[in-house]
């Protein structure tokens, strides 16, 4: 047989569509072409293909190979190929027999024929799965394709183990799917903060609500602590948000554990990063801080350090929950539904407003730094609250009631529950008429809320953005109906709007 069909997947996005391997070879001068959109690595794969299959032990064939590669308007990188190539290449040549094919490759080939991992293998192996086949893989990627329950995987350390397992000389043994544990006491607890109760109030209503924070306050007085801590009283990951998740983390070559599958990612990038680390791109795009914070939190500290460009591409996944990256071959979309957690100090030198320390800073230092945020920005900041420095007798004394994570979470899921239950989503994520239908306010709630808008002059998205804070305010209450006590609470909350100003 000179003509084998082998299937295999590319990469684009957290997509893994199909791939048809397609090897011909007839009469003419010994060649190899591969055809069907290979960037360099793919076209460098003929020279490791040939030494693999030399030193595994096999006659690579003295004649013209074609290799297409199919669809082939489908842009096709990595090293991903190599694989499901030398089998082809094999079974046209009459050196290998399989009459089933149900399997799919994975795998880039050394010149001794040992196979080595490739980035994205879960987006691979998802897809694999849903077309009820059977995945070929090398053994350092078996660990993520274990997050799979019921994906029948095969492990093989070489190209010779492969042959062996098609011509069923010598089967491989197949992967089993790891049990994922609901995962408890990893995070750091919200009661090794002293104080702060607004602070935790604010992390709580962000946790309910799904709603993005900002807290600003002097250097020392707890800030990153109560950021970092908001992990532990999120909710845990379902199945299909830890899976999002984690094919993000593939793609970008992190290795996600078993025991670590429902933990929410939290990342926390240094102000130096630029705006592609943040959003992802590249020649061919890969995903950014805010990608692999999918279902989790980004938390950016020292916030006016970033460089405004910077935090000004943030605006339009804040809203959407994903991004789209535009290059001249490709247009990629990575998922980026995140809470942004932020933290800043209310000048340069941190101390403007500190009973503690005078601040040094002129007012046009303060303006200037306080204006690196833009309005539209600080409008999509849902929580905007001032965390001021623990006193000493705080700071120092036993507290008489410790407020625990645990506790606090269980407010959270409650309140999540309700929010589902009555609208199908959590209050963040309501948009146009569905705020209408399910954040009802009263005659005097709309009055008051009017006449608060007026004055501190917020956008017509601020408002809205008060509205679902009630609303998820009312809901960690166990209240139906948003009332006047609810609306002063939210606003309370976006009152460092004049402050920054």
């Amino acid at each position: 047989m000179s003509l084998a069909i082998v299937y295999s997947r590319a990469q684009l996005g957290v997509k893994a569509p199909q791939v048809n391997v397609e090897v011909h070879l007839s009469n003419g001068l010994p060649s190899l072409a591969i055809v069907g959109l290979p960037e360099t690595a793919v076209k460098e794969s003929k020279d490791r293909v040939r030494s693999a299959i030399i030193n595994s032990g096999f006659e690579f064939p003295s004649r013209r190979i074609t290799i297409n590669l199919s669809p082939a308007d489908l842009p096709k990188e990595g090293g991903r190929f190599d694989l499901p190539i030398a089998v082809g290449i094999l079974i046209a040549s009459g050196q290998l027999k399989c009459d089933d094919m149900h399997y799919e490759f994975a795998g880039e080939l050394s010149l001794s024929g040992k196979i080595r991992p490739i980035n994205g293998i879960l987006p691979f192996a998802i897809e694999t799965y849903r077309q009820k086949r059977a995945l070929v893989l090398a053994p350092d990627n078996h660990h993520e394709v274990q997050l799979i329950t019921d994906l029948l995987a095969y492990p093989a350390k070489n190209l010779q183990e492969v042959v062996m397992h098609l011509s069923k000389t010598r089967l491989l043994n197949s992967i089993s799917s790891q049990p994922k544990q609901k995962i408890k006491g990893i995070y750091p607890d919200l009661a090794d903060v002293k104080g702060q109760l607004q602070a935790k109030r604010a992390l709580a209503i962000a946790a309910a609500g799904g709603h993005n924070l900002l807290f600003i306050g002097p250097p020392g007085a707890g800030k990153t602590m109560l950021a970092t801590r908001f992990n532990s009283i999120l909710p845990d990951l379902n199945i299909d948000e830890a899976l999002a998740s984690a094919a993000v983390a593939s793609i970008k070559g992190d290795v996600l554990k078993a025991h670590d599958f429902y933990k929410r990612p939290f990342r926390a990038p240094h102000h130096t990063a630029s705006a592609v680390s943040l959003v992802g791109g590249g020649s061919n795009p890969k995903p950014g801080e805010i990608s692999l914070a999918h279902n989790g939190v980004l938390f950016l500290d020292e916030l006016p350090e970033f460089d405004r460009h910077v935090l000004e591409v943030l605006r339009e996944p804040l809203e959407s929950g994903k991004i789209i990256i535009s290059r001249a071959y490709a247009q990629v979309e990575y998922p980026a539904d995140f809470q942004l957690i932020a933290a800043m100090n209310p000048c340069p030198c941190g101390y403007l407003g500190s009973n503690k320390k005078a601040c040094k800073d002129s007012q046009t230092q303060i303006k200037r730094y306080q204006q690196k945020l833009s309005g539209p920005l600080l409008d999509r900041i849902d929580l905007q609250v001032e965390v001021l420095e623990v006193d000493q007798d705080t700071l120092t004394n036993k507290p008489q009631y410790v407020i625990k994570s645990t506790d606090i979470k269980k407010q959270v899921e409650q309140a999540r529950r309700r929010q589902l239950n009555r609208q199908g989503k959590i209050n963040a994520k309501l948009v146009g008429n569905e705020i209408e239908q399910f954040c009802v306010l009263g005659n005097n709630e709309r009055l008051l809320l009017n006449k608060a808008i007026e004055k501190m002059g917020l956008s017509a998205r601020a408002y809205y953005r008060i509205v679902k804070i009630a609303r998820t305010i009312a809901d960690l209450s166990s209240q139906e109906h948003i009332d006047a006590e609810h609306i002063k609470e939210a606003l309370t909350y976006r009152k460092l709007d004049r402050f920054m100003q």
